[in-house]
């Protein structure tokens, strides 16, 4: 497996794109369009992605578990029932959660990308994030798709969708990686949002993945389901679990590859590679967490059951002590062995070894559940890195989990105190 460019164009058959329309400009005069020239659509910050294939794909997909459910969800739901999909219609700028209309407005999205494509309503999936309980500006949005169709690419196209997608990400997030299964190159490439309410149940926030592997769409939903909880479910920004998460993967077996059917090699080496785009994007998400200044991944080793290193990694990871105890680099290892106390997951205290560590090396700060004289300098520049880890060994198994989160910053109350404003 290797890294390539592309994105979720990299693979064959593939195009995508993003303008602007205006989603969050309007709601004021009447939900109407104020995006009217090809220069206002082509510049600023896009709000509106499309992804096509030029096949029907068969199609897989995770969606959030919190009982308050965003009705592009129920939409994206009813259209994928058959398993296949011809393409993905998302906007930024507002969650179309509990908004007037919701479900409407989310059927005509995909009415209006069916109408610029010549393909059927039922052939989208359709994705929103952004402001919740707001009414959708669809206006904005159906004048907007017909330019956005014009403009869907192959080089430079998951640029633009994956720009499109943000809301308070600082970043895109995005990336293409090909294998060799049965003689043949096939491609998985993938874009994804997420940045606060972050603390996924299903998949994640935003990711839509494509690929041009032959595989028929229950081995493509049973690599998934497989793949999420260990990926994305082990990402943790702040404990928020959001109204609109969900994760696609759309297959057009234009890679021409032998038909995976069966849980043979060839699914091996395709789940494999998709469980390397996907931790890839839960990683780059955590990093990327509002207001975030690093990346913190808790690694639990030697405990007795992956259950029980995960749910401990992720209270470790979760916990705003320790969040803000990694913003201020201060080893403050009694905040981990609290966050992994009240985690309910069974292991002994008094044999717990805890480590800091980053590319500046490790430093011992706990052994056998007590504290160890250290060098307090050490340790602070270790934890002032972009990437730092926290490595808990149990000396209880030999199962092995990390989770990853981010530090706790000023600036996440700064974002978050006036989101809706």
């Amino acid at each position: 497996m290797k890294q390539v460019s592309g994105g979720v164009t990299a693979a064959k058959g593939f195009t995508a794109g993003g303008v602007r329309c205006g989603v969050k400009q309007g709601l004021a005069d009447g939900n109407q369009p104020v995006v009217s020239s090809m220069a206002d659509y082509l510049s600023g910050k896009k709000d509106l992605a499309m992804i096509l294939s030029e096949k029907e794909c068969v199609a897989a997909a995770t969606y959030t578990l919190n009982r308050v459910k965003a009705a592009p969800l129920y939409i994206t739901m009813e259209h994928l029932e058959d398993g296949v999909c011809r393409g993905v219609i998302a906007n930024s700028g507002n969650a179309n959660a509990c908004a007037p209309e919701g479900h409407e407005n989310a059927k005509r999205m995909c009415e209006a990308a069916a109408k610029a494509t010549g393909l059927k309503p039922s052939d989208f999936v359709v994705a929103s994030t952004g402001v919740i309980g707001q009414t959708l500006n669809i206006a904005a949005i159906e004048k907007g798709v017909p330019v956005l169709a014009e403009q869907l690419k192959k080089e430079g196209g998951s640029d633009d969708a994956a720009h499109a997608i943000m809301t308070t990400d600082t970043e895109k997030k995005e990336y293409a990686v090909s294998l060799t299964i049965g003689g043949r190159t096939v491609t998985i490439g993938a874009i994804a949002k997420g940045s606060g309410m972050i603390h996924p149940n299903m998949g994640t926030m935003l990711c839509f993945i494509t690929t041009d592997c032959a595989i028929t769409q229950e081995m493509l939903q049973d690599a998934l389901h497989a793949i999420v909880p260990r990926t994305f479910n082990r990402v943790t920004v702040d404990g928020d679990t959001s109204t609109n998460d969900m994760c696609v993967v759309l297959a057009n077996g234009m890679a021409e590859n032998p038909l995976i059917e069966w849980k043979d090699d060839n699914y091996t080496l395709f789940a494999q590679a998709l469980h390397g785009v996907c931790e890839y994007m839960a990683k780059h998400i955590a990093a990327d967490g509002e207001g975030a200044t690093r990346l913190v991944t808790c690694t639990v080793k030697d405990a007795r059951s992956e259950e029980v290193a995960e749910r401990l990694a992720k209270a470790v990871v979760g916990s705003s002590l320790v969040k803000a105890a990694m913003f201020g680099a201060d080893a403050n290892w009694g905040r981990v062995l609290c966050a992994m106390g009240y985690s309910k997951a069974p292991f002994r205290p008094e044999y717990v070894d805890v480590r800091f560590t980053s590319d500046l090396g490790d430093i011992l700060v706990c052994k056998d559940g007590a504290g160890v004289d250290f060098d307090e300098e050490r340790a602070k520049a270790i934890l002032s890195r972009d990437d730092v880890e926290i490595l808990v060994d149990l000396h209880e198994g030999d199962h092995t989990v990390s989770c990853w989160g981010c530090d706790l910053t000023y600036d996440y109350v700064k974002i978050n105190g006036d989101y809706r404003t």
